[in-house]
């Protein structure tokens, strides 16, 4: 029989996991992306638990403790002058993409996947490059920095009107400070992040930024799907990062569409699996979403306990 030729566009997280689930399971791979190097992405960079089955089967968990990820052991949450705590009971990790990303990326290449750097051709089996539509209304915008100083072992979030920012360690003793807010609240600051991080109590006044702010936008929220092909991570649904999820899911969709496409199993079925997976999160963080949207955050709060915020928006993934 002639060997699966599988092309993936996009070499993110779930492009080269799909890559090395495929590798694994005897296709040949190609990957088309025309970023030749990883970067820096707008990401929470916060993975919880669900993280470790992902990569042990992908044979990476080795790997990426050698990374030296920060460890977290507690969820604030934290709305104007009112805050909430709660402990895991099994420790979060925080990692940045600039190095999760590279770790997939030698992985994926060391596998025998080959990378194309120019734009992937229409038939590509696997799509794996984020959002593309655009959005109406008052758009949603990403927003994303490292900082120097002491660090946390929390996971802290900050809820406001029309937005939130998420505070929370990574290697190398860095904080990143990661958030959304709508475009008319960005436009009331003259899009200067800095300026949304002044409401965060204080927080960051032991702390000095040591990278640009980097932005992303406009976010999209609606699932895709497309009956001829797969799509996985950010193309197949955004997630909300207060869930701390969304490495974890490109992660875990990108590898059972690698394993699925390499078996000829149908997009059907693979939508089928991820619906199941994803829908209990993707419930309460619309319900969340819509709350924050039209009540003021300091309503809200007694209403929203971390350890509740936590394990509702955790998705039910399974290994194959």
């Amino acid at each position: 029989m002639a060997t699966k030729r599988i092309a993936i566009a996009g070499a993110g997280l779930a492009g080269c996991a799909a890559a090395i689930a495929a590798r694994a399971a005897g296709a040949e791979v190609v990957i088309y992306d025309s970023a030749r190097t990883s970067k820096h992405k707008v990401c929470g960079e916060f993975l919880t638990p669900e993280i470790e089955p992902v990569l042990t089967s992908l044979g990476l968990w080795a790997e990426f403790e050698g990374l030296r990820p920060a460890r977290m052991s507690r969820m604030r949450l934290i709305f104007g002058g009112r805050a909430a705590e709660s402990r895991f009971e099994t420790p979060a990790y925080g990692l940045s993409r600039l190095a999760l990303d590279g770790l997939l990326k030698r992985a994926a290449l060391a596998s025998g996947a080959v990378h194309i750097s120019e734009r992937a051709p229409a038939d590509c089996a696997i799509l794996a490059h984020g959002r593309t539509q655009p959005s109406n209304g008052d758009r949603i915008f990403g927003f994303k920095a490292h900082f120097t100083g002491p660090v946390s072992d929390a996971v802290e979030l900050y809820f406001f009107d029309k937005g939130y920012i998420g505070v929370n360690p990574v290697e190398n003793g860095l904080t990143n400070v990661c958030g959304l807010a709508s475009e008319s609240l960005l436009r009331d600051v003259a899009f200067d992040p800095d300026r949304l991080t002044s409401r965060l109590n204080g927080r960051l006044s032991n702390l000095r930024r040591s990278m640009n702010w980097l932005t992303t936008g406009p976010l999209v929220y609606h699932r895709t799907a497309d009956p001829s092909r797969f799509l996985t991570g950010d193309a197949l649904q955004f997630v909300d990062p207060f869930t701390g999820t969304g490495m974890t899911i490109a992660l875990w969709t990108g590898a059972l569409a690698g394993r699925m496409a390499a078996a000829n199993e149908s997009p059907a079925n693979f939508y089928g699996q991820a619906v199941q997976a994803l829908d209990r999160q993707r419930a309460v963080c619309a319900l969340l979403r819509r709350a924050l949207a039209w009540t003021p955050a300091s309503r809200i709060a007694p209403l929203i306990p971390p350890a509740w915020l936590y394990t509702l928006t955790r998705p039910k993934l399974e290994s194959r």
